[in-house]
């Protein structure tokens, strides 16, 4: 029985987010990351990156709004089995405008999962994260 689930192949969609300060305090209150490259901009300007950086964990929960969005309109619903091959590319710095572009390249039918491909870029077109992800569909 695959319900459906066939017509997930090819699927994609894009969410686009602004960095702001508010969202690296915030989301360090959540996580309990308050590392230093995250919050502190005077040692920050002393590092290679000069300035702060914006939590890889943020930035994957932005890969997780493509992966709920990437099944607007499907009756069925899917769960998260992971993230694998996960790579932060280039440092995403407060101000910089993120694009997350999420394709669903593999289906397996019997297994009832999807494979989809995350690429993460900024406001000037640069790779700045990627990973691979795979959804249970219920």
């Amino acid at each position: 029985m695959t319900d459906g689930i066939e017509a997930l192949r090819g699927r994609r969609a894009r969410f686009s987010k602004t960095v702001g300060e508010s969202d690296i305090y915030l989301f360090a209150g959540i996580s309990g990351d308050f590392a230093r490259a995250h919050v502190d901009e005077a040692w920050c300007a002393r590092q290679p990156f000069g300035r702060r950086v914006a939590h890889g964990v943020l930035l994957m929960s932005f890969m997780s709004t493509c992966s709920t969005l990437v099944l607007d309109g499907f009756e069925g619903a899917a769960l998260s089995l992971g993230y694998d091959r996960v790579r932060f590319t280039r440092p995403v710095h407060i101000g910089d405008t993120v694009t997350c572009t999420y394709e669903i390249v593999a289906v397996d039918a019997a297994r009832r999962r999807t494979t989809g491909r995350i690429e993460m870029t900024n406001q000037d077109g640069a790779t700045v994260a990627v990973a691979t992800h795979i959804l249970k569909v219920l």
